[in-house]
């Protein structure tokens, strides 16, 4: 089973951010919050877009991008932005991965995704749109991790709804 690494770089909206703590519970991936974060990590809204997940996450924060690359600069780390020339599908990915993603209202830094143009990616969209919602594009960065490694640790067969469930016993 791959190990994902959800990297989220200063993330503003406590919604997404628990939106997307969600989407790790349920995968499997683990969580690193860049500080300076936009809302405390107690704030209601994040509580209830994450739900009663929280025990279920493995997460960690950091002091800053430079405390972040102290601890995994020599990971594979891929930077998901509007302003790569190469698509999330275009990549092959490792066993163990680091999906970054950037703050909402500005993204990652520029001096970040120049210095970094080999894996940096995105995910392709209309012209003349700003960009996908954050816990949209970590689910659409994700599940192609999943897929790629045939969702490899989870749920192969979904659960019966009731009228399947009562013509199986019958």
């Amino acid at each position: 089973m791959p190990h994902i690494h959800i990297v989220l770089f200063e993330p503003e909206i406590p919604q997404n951010t628990g939106n997307v703590a969600r989407t790790c519970a349920a995968t499997g991936a683990s969580l690193h919050l860049i500080r300076p974060l936009g809302f405390t990590i107690d704030d209601k809204k994040l509580k209830r877009a994450g739900l009663d997940y929280w025990d279920k996450l493995d997460i960690t924060y950091y002091d800053g991008l430079a405390d972040f690359f102290s601890k995994h600069g020599d990971k594979p780390i891929y930077y998901f932005t509007t302003k790569a020339r190469n698509t999330y599908a275009d990549v092959r990915y490792p066993e163990e991965v680091f999906l970054m993603f950037g703050k909402e209202s500005a993204g990652l830094p520029e001096e970040l995704l120049v210095s970094h143009p080999k894996t940096a990616v995105r995910i392709p969209m209309r012209d003349k749109l700003r960009s996908l919602n954050l816990s949209n594009s970590v689910a659409i960065a994700v599940y192609e991790v999943l897929r790629q490694s045939e969702f490899e640790g989870l749920l192969e067969v979904g659960s019966l709804t009731k009228y399947e469930w009562d013509q199986a016993n019958e």
